[in-house]
């Protein structure tokens, strides 16, 4: 077995030896330019979505249970922030600027951008195999041993092997899929559960929520844990090498054990 393959570079690059004219090193990209692409755009989505996301809960940090829920409704439990409205009781003698207008267009815009990004990820990675390839676990990974493997890995904070940098883990690939097929869904789908003119052609998409608040703050627990997902995932780009995974992500290659020595 020669070297790039025992680090898990994949069967098919070829790399040019000292005896072979083209000087250059041909290797697989680690990403697709189109899984680069679709992942930058949607970061900036998403960014968007998180920085006016928390500007329209200022604008009413109280949440109900529920159709409705006003100013004159006790909430299920409320931020602990002053609104940017006077109206809105929060205990606070005080309010922060109003920015609720601006705020909402960009949501709604950044939204869809998010919504058609992310579409187009998974139907290129269904029919180019990614998904199944790259996201779904091997049968051998869904085992006790795998798992303790991968959280005692996580637990010590070591640095993955150079062979990881081609792979995901199982439990990488379990949160990429439940990130992907169960939490967006559950936001895009709450989000639509707020606007009234969905809600008059599709009634039902909020029945089973419960009402419209009910809608909204599933939506805030949902966005929570998005964020939740953000966070961790950037601790672990730096823990695992943020030069390296960065460079993956904008430009296919992966840093070698060479590069950084």
């Amino acid at each position: 077995m020669s070297r790039l393959e025992s680090v898990g570079v994949p069967v098919g690059a070829h790399v040019s030896t000292s005896a072979s004219p083209v000087p250059a090193t041909k290797i697989a990209p680690r990403h697709s330019a189109l899984v680069r692409a679709t992942h930058w755009i949607f970061t900036l989505s998403f960014l968007a979505l998180l920085v006016t996301g928390g500007e329209i809960v200022v604008s009413h940090p109280r949440f109900y249970w529920g159709e409705t829920g006003n100013d004159l409704t006790q909430p299920a439990f409320k931020i602990p922030i002053p609104a940017s409205r006077r109206l809105v009781p929060t205990g606070y003698s005080y309010v922060l600027p109003d920015q609720n207008g601006w705020s909402r267009y960009l949501h709604f815009q950044a939204a869809w951008i998010a919504v058609l990004t992310g579409l187009l990820f998974v139907i290129s990675g269904v029919l180019t195999g990614h998904l199944r390839k790259d996201l779904l676990p091997h049968k051998g990974d869904l085992s006790w041993r795998a798992f303790s493997t991968v959280i005692g890995g996580h637990l010590r904070i070591a640095r993955p092997s150079e062979a990881e940098a081609w792979s995901y883990n199982v439990l990488q690939r379990l949160t990429y899929l439940i990130v992907i097929f169960v939490l967006f869904p559950l936001v895009i789908w709450t989000g639509l559960a707020m606007s009234p003119a969905f809600v008059s052609a599709f009634p039902a998409t909020v029945n089973v929520l419960g009402g419209q608040q009910s809608a909204r703050t599933l939506h805030l627990f949902v966005s929570l844990a998005l964020l939740l997902f953000l966070l961790v995932h950037i601790v672990m780009v730096c823990i695992a090498g943020f030069r390296s995974r960065m460079r993956a992500m904008i430009t296919g290659r992966v840093v070698t054990q060479e590069e950084r020595t």
